[in-house]
């Protein structure tokens, strides 16, 4: 009779890789600074400065269990930014991009989810019908919404944003920030669809398995047009809180977010070999992202030296899951 294989501290760690890291990282600060780092630090700023990253995470979490990469998710956030916020500016400013426009919030923040839901529906035709590798794909529209970005902003800051649109993310449902309940709500949303749901279990099962998938009914290019469209839709809802909380959006918004959300998403537990990953585990992957950046920034490391860090935790991150699908 076969004996079950005890539980390693090994493998363990390597299971919750991203839990583990933010436990770390909350006990290495408190050594570091004695305390003070985490006295200093507010969970619910920390909480609001995470929440775009959030998103973007959440979006690219659900494209790379399906195997998938999305490196457009950083301008596409940055072009729904600079849209929605031109559609907010005040009317009376000299230098609006429309002067003398005057809309209610809710037209720049569907014209800014719009933008997200336009490249999600780009995205996905050419991976799931056009067969383009994703990485090839989303290379491409991230470099489109760059160049949209600069020729819509004149490469000018989009400034003077009324206030009505600008409480979107700044605003309070009592003691708890707008961001957070957003960032709620689509965690909410996201964990019932990933886990009880026919959905859920399709785009696992497209990850897991793209052929065995197919060959079981699944439509597979539909399935993933649907996950794009779904990462398109949490980017441009990103933009807008981004551009809202800021109070201006210009050419460098979003710039090289997808790398925080890439590695949050892998820090939290999603398998780049695709079919395994779940929405707790991003979200404790983006704060530990963040708990990293605020470390290093109160540390006084150079923002330069940050990028170093960020690159090597996506490749030791990577590294873990190879060895765990291994």
């Amino acid at each position: 009779m076969k004996q079950l294989a005890k539980p390693s501290i090994g493998g363990f760690i390597s299971k919750y890789t991203g839990y583990v890291t933010f436990v770390v990282m909350v006990i290495v600060l408190g050594i570091l600074t004695r305390g003070g780092s985490l006295r200093l630090l507010s969970w619910q700023n920390l909480a609001i400065a995470e929440s775009v990253r959030a998103f973007g995470a959440l979006g690219v979490g659900m494209i790379i269990i399906t195997r998938g990469i999305d490196l457009s998710l950083g301008q596409v956030i940055g072009l729904s930014a600079c849209v929605s916020a031109s559609l907010a500016q005040t009317p009376d400013y000299v230098s609006a991009l429309y002067p003398g426009l005057d809309l209610p919030a809710i037209v720049p923040v569907i014209a800014g989810i719009g933008v997200g839901v336009l490249f999600g529906l780009f995205n996905g035709f050419l991976v799931a019908y056009g067969k383009l590798p994703p990485f090839i794909a989303t290379l491409g529209s991230m470099t489109i919404a760059a160049g949209l970005q600069l020729i819509y902003t004149h490469a000018s800051t989009v400034g003077s944003l009324q206030n009505e649109y600008k409480k979107i993310a700044q605003g309070f449902l009592g003691p708890v920030p707008n961001m957070v309940i957003y960032v709620a709500i689509a965690v909410l949303f996201l964990w019932v669809l990933l886990n009880h749901t026919k959905q859920g279990k399709r785009i696992y099962a497209i990850g897991g398995n793209p052929t065995a998938a197919r060959v079981s009914g699944i439509a597979v290019k539909f399935e993933t047009m649907k996950v794009y469209l779904m990462a398109g839709t949490l980017y441009g809802f990103a933009g807008v809180l981004l551009s809202s909380r800021l109070g201006l959006a210009n050419a460098l918004t979003g710039d090289m977010m997808e790398l925080d959300a890439i590695a949050a998403a892998t820090v939290g537990g999603v398998s780049h070999s695709g079919g395994v990953g779940k929405i707790g585990g991003i979200i404790i992957g983006v704060l530990t992202l963040g708990l990293i950046n605020f470390g290093m920034t109160y540390l006084g490391v150079d923002s330069y030296y940050q990028l170093l860090v960020k690159g090597a935790i996506i490749i030791s991150a990577v590294y873990l899951d190879m060895r765990r699908a291994a």
